[in-house]
């Protein structure tokens, strides 16, 4: 399908819509890559600080 798309499209000489649509689909595809890793890098940042909370709360302990 995506084939006669794009042979239809190379048909009409509407070469500027489809290096259009490439550029707008990998940026998407980009984007969303980078919103994933985001996310990822978010929890392991939250993983971290939980981390050193539960070592104050050790320290704490041991001196109280």
């Amino acid at each position: 399908m995506t084939g006669d798309l794009i042979e239809a499209v190379l048909q009409r000489g509407d070469l500027a819509h489809l290096a259009l649509f490439l550029w707008a689909a990998s940026a998407s595809a980009l984007g969303l890559a980078l919103l994933r890793e985001l996310a990822a890098s978010n929890r392991r940042f939250s993983d971290f600080v939980d981390e050193i909370e539960r070592l104050n709360q050790i320290f704490r302990q041991r001196r109280g």
